[in-house]
Order: structure tokens, then sequence, then C-alpha cells
């Protein structure tokens, strides 16, 4: 007779007041996340009227909300250096993930598909992929070269029987390791960023504000400032050409500005 694992009573949620969250209160969600759920759901309606399922759009009279973007924060290499450099060995699981998300500043990809490279995925002396997000629109083979801090990571975790490139996490413990990873380093500068309940700007400090999209945005917005090319390093990022993200990356380094001023001198 199998014997009934007995169940385990999780500790009850509490609010930022300390207050307790009755179970299945939804969280709140940000504004951007609540129109691109009214969008997908005002598609599924749309498709419902064209296919004769329903006559009924509620959209027809409702207008959604815009998708707001703040400026992308982003840390600089001199930043990425210092945590790579934080000594964590008191802390393996934290290393760990403080070494893959430097790895990720350094070929700039999302990470889902951070999360589905092999050691397959290593050609030469540099890593391919094709973007999860794109391969739909276009299969386009994504090519970044290797450099030596990315070499030396990827050495530092070999191991023949894992499949996977590195020992990866769960997604959103790798945010909470980042996290921590960055208040351990001291990078708490304040940054202004938009909060999305209420569209108001913040400010906080950077190890707060700190996720696995944070390296992508770290790579394009510290090539970007070098080159000031957005094809250039949508080629190395897979985003598309023209796209409309590199519109938000003209606007985040005051020294891009101070070179522009310099000009009138």
């Amino acid at each position: 007779m199998a014997v009934k694992t007995p169940k385990r009573k999780r500790p009850s949620k509490l609010d930022d007041d300390g207050n307790e969250i009755p179970k299945g209160m939804p969280k709140p969600r940000g504004q951007n996340s609540v129109a691109d759920m009214m969008l997908r759901f005002r598609s599924f309606i749309i498709w419902a009227n064209d296919n004769g399922y329903t006559f009924n759009n509620p959209f027809k009279h409702f207008i959604i909300g815009e998708i707001v973007y703040g400026t992308p924060i982003y840390i600089s290499n001199d930043e990425r250096n210092k945590l790579l450099e934080t000594d964590l060995s008191d802390n393996k699981k934290l290393e760990t993930q403080r070494d893959i998300f430097v790895f990720q500043c350094l070929i700039g990809c999302r990470v889902s598909d951070l999360y589905k490279m092999t050691y397959r995925s290593i050609i030469g002396d540099a890593i391919e992929y094709i973007p999860r997000k794109t391969k739909e629109d276009r299969a386009i083979t994504v090519c970044v070269p290797l450099n030596d801090t990315a070499k030396r990571l990827i050495t530092k975790y070999k191991d023949n029987d894992r499949e996977s490139l590195f020992p990866f996490n769960t997604e959103q413990d790798y945010n909470r390791k980042i996290k921590k990873a960055f208040k351990k380093a001291g990078l708490d500068r304040m940054v202004t960023v938009l909060d999305q309940q209420s569209r108001q700007e913040v400010q906080r400090p950077l190890f707060e504000v700190a996720s696995s999209h944070m390296a992508r945005r770290s790579f394009i917005g510290n090539i970007y400032k070098k080159v000031k090319d957005s094809n250039l390093v949508g080629a190395l990022s897979g985003h598309k050409e023209g796209s409309k993200a590199f519109t938000r990356y003209r606007t985040i380094d005051d020294d891009m500005k101070k070179e522009l001023i310099d000009l009138l001198n």
C-alpha cells in the first residue's frame, strides 16, 4: 500500500504592511501587462467574429491603454566586471547564477534562448542560436563570438554529463539571485524607473531592478554606446532590422549626449 505524502503547510503570504494575503488573490498587474493581455483577448475576439463563432465585439467601443516603456536601465562594463570579481565563494549557488548572468551579458540573448543552449550551440569560437521569439517570423541564426571571459565561464562549468550549457535553475530563482549578487557587489546606485502600476517615475537602488533581461540590455547598451549603429547591434542581439526597441536606446547614455553637445564647441 502506497504511503501518502503528508501535506505541507505553506507559510502565509504577507503584503508590504504585514497583512495576510487571502489564498487565490491575484497579484497586482502593471498597466503594460494588462494592455498586453487585452490585446491578446481582442485578437481572439476578432478571430471568433471572422469565423462566425460570435458576432459580439466588446472592443468595438473600448480603447486599450498603450504599452509604455521607460528608459532601459543597464550596467556598464566596469559594473559587470565588479560583479564578476566579487567573492561569492561562500555561496556556490549564488556564485553560479551570478556567473550565468555575466555570461548572458556577454552574448546578449533572451533568458529563454539562454536556457535551451547546449554545448552543441558552440561552433568554433562563437555561439549560435535561432531566437525563439522571432523564430516564427524569420528563422535567422544569430552568431555571437565568444570573448575570453565567456570562454572561461563555459570551461568553469564544463560537464559532459549535463545537456545544458550551464547548471540552470528556475527563472524565478535566477532573478532572485541576480538581485542578491548585485547587492553583495555593492551595485546600489540609484536609478529612475517607470512604475508600471502607477505610471509614475520612482527612484530605486540598482540591485532592486536587476533581472535576467538587464543582461540583454547591458549587452545592447554597451555595444550601441560604442558603434551607435542599430542594425549592426541587431545582428548580434537578434532584433529585426529597424526594430523600434532601439529608439529607446538612443536616449540611455549621458556620455553620448555629452559627445553631441561637445560638437557645438
